[in-house]
């Protein structure tokens, strides 16, 4: 039996995907999640931010399978190497932002007893978060044909491994542009997406951008802080709560996959007019109603265990234990669901400022202050999780695709994402491993990080300023209207609040050059130029990453 078909859309033979718990991909997948854990903790407590470790994931494979003796002769695979990346992408995002840095708030705060608390409601939110984007990539909500930059970023780096050619070449241009950009203090993934992602989108993304690092050059506003003064929190609110509603509409919109469902009788069968059947909704509205709601529930969950573990019900009424939950659960929901879709149509997740946002709302209604530790901590470890798997998925889905007229298709990609949520579990698993380990150390040693400590410190400060809440719904009327305009697809609203609340030098100029060129490009070469600028768009936002993991790890 063959492990995987040749990539021809008209082959017959059966399609099998590669195990996540085959000795010798578990084996690697171990090693990688190790290694990706590590990079996460370092860059983390050293520079305050998480690298994307896929593309390394992926070439450790890719070179693995170049050897082609024996044990490594397995990695020649392309899904094999899809695996690799996904595991060690989970480990690296699981052990630094969704588990290091919620136990690092109580640390931070002083409250050395809540740490471990922490970290049991981190593997909560580590582990709905994982579960409910992986039953709800594919549906009109988290479409696979949506941008997930990274993910065509992984996905173009094995293909142009396996394949080579022009596609290496381009790739390999674009990655030379990128290491370029960053050795030299610039963003090249800022212009990579701008070439992959939805050009609205990304124009109110470069607005945020631009307004953010601008502002400052306007007469009289050379002391302004946006952020200081609250308003990309309540842009983003705003959006946030428009964006709810437009998730809701399409929940409750039976039509689409439901007709398919009932001309066929299967809920999950491909549009037959789709023009290429992985490209048609994978999830049904039925489905993702039942994974949304399923986190809902799992989030109450572990908002009820949390708040008993961290011994909450011994300091507050049952009624407002009762509220704390609710709104630890709806905190913890929307907080993955604004950085997912941050995260499908930019590839980045303003998780930190989302997180600051239900901060910021819980001094507003007064909680108190160990109920606001354990209210961030349970925040900041969702998001992070949700938006890499979407990148993980896009990259096996692309891998993939080239089987898209296979008549075992359906199955045959339903099954790579089982494997690679397997793989994924592995990367936390191990991930949870280091940590548990290593965390005492760190912060013994004063490596915390930075995000944590500002948490910590405004939970303790406290909301001294009269005119926040006054900024916070006066901004959040724009940021809803912005949002209703574009729409669920474009999500121009919670696009233009992440520009804001980036501070990513000269981004916007980036951003907004990419995409003058992408679309002056389409003019002139037609829409079939679009592959091609993918390519060069995946290069730029590889070698970035790249150039960016050896720079600080130098």
């Amino acid at each position: 039996m063959a492990e995987q078909s040749p990539p021809s859309t008209e082959t017959t033979e059966r399609l099998v995907h590669p195990r996540a718990f085959a000795p010798a991909t578990l084996i690697l997948t171990v090693a990688l999640s190790v290694l990706g854990a590590y990079i996460g903790l370092h860059l983390i407590t050293t520079l305050g931010i998480s690298a994307n470790t896929s593309v390394v994931g992926a070439l450790i494979a890719m070179v693995m399978g170049r050897v082609g003796i024996g044990f490594f002769a397995k990695f020649r695979s392309t899904n094999r190497q899809n695996l690799a990346q996904t595991a060690i992408s989970s480990a690296t995002f699981g052990a630094a932002n969704a588990l290091l840095t919620p136990m690092a708030i109580g640390w931070a705060y002083g409250r050395i007893d809540l740490v471990w608390p922490l970290l049991i409601g981190a593997v909560v939110g580590l582990g709905v978060d994982s579960w409910v984007l992986y039953r709800s990539f594919g549906s009109r909500f988290l479409p696979a044909t949506a941008a997930w930059p990274p993910g065509i970023a992984a996905a173009e780096t094995i293909k142009a491994g396996d394949k080579g050619g022009k596609r290496a070449v381009v790739l390999a241009g674009g990655g030379v542009v990128g290491a370029v950009l960053a050795w030299v203090g610039l963003s090249g993934s800022a212009a990579g997406v701008a070439l992959i992602g939805n050009v609205v989108a990304l124009l109110m993304f470069a607005v945020g951008l631009a307004v953010n690092q601008f502002i400052t050059l306007v007469p009289g506003l050379a002391d302004f802080s946006l952020s200081g003064q609250f308003i990309p929190h309540g842009v983003m609110i705003g959006a946030g709560i428009v964006a709810l509603v437009q998730a809701g509409i399409l929940l409750s919109n039976r039509r689409g996959k439901s007709d398919s469902a009932e001309r066929t009788g299967d809920p999950t069968a491909p549009d037959p007019g789709a023009a290429d059947p992985a490209d048609a909704d994978s999830v049904s509205p039925g489905q993702l109603r039942r994974a949304l709601s399923s986190g809902v529930v799992m989030f109450l969950a572990g908002a009820v265990l949390l708040a008993i573990i961290t011994g909450l019900v011994t300091e507050m009424s049952i009624p407002a234990i009762i509220g704390w939950a609710m709104f630890a659960a709806f905190a913890a929901f929307v907080h993955e669901i604004i950085v997912g879709l941050a995260a499908m149509h930019s590839g980045w997740f303003p998780a930190f400022a989302v997180t600051l946002i239900f901060l910021v709302i819980g001094l507003v209604v007064g909680l108190p202050e160990v109920p606001l530790v354990v209210l961030v901590g349970y925040c900041a470890a969702t998001g992070p999780a949700f938006a890499d798997m979407g990148y993980d998925l896009k990259a096996g889905w692309v891998l993939r695709k080239v089987h898209s007229r296979h008549p075992q298709y359906d199955a045959y990609e339903r099954d790579g994402r089982r494997q690679q949520y397997y793989s994924a579990i592995v990367g936390f698993v191990v991930a949870l491993v280091v940590v548990a380990l290593l965390w005492r150390s760190y912060f013994e040693d004063g490596l915390i990080p930075p995000v944590a400590v500002v948490y910590a410190d405004t939970i303790t400060a406290g909301l001294t300023d009269p005119d926040a809440v006054r900024n916070l719904v006066i901004w959040a009327i724009p940021g809803a209207i912005i949002q209703a305009i574009g729409g669920p697809k474009r999500q121009m609203g919670v696009m233009l609040a992440t520009g804001l609340l980036l501070t990513v030098p000269w981004a916007c100029l980036l951003v907004a050059g990419a995409l003058a060129i992408r679309l002056v490009v389409r003019k002139v070469k037609g829409p079939e130029a679009e592959a091609e600028l993918s390519l060069v768009g995946a290069g730029l936002i590889a070698g970035d990453a790249l150039a960016s993991l050896g720079r600080v790890l130098r």
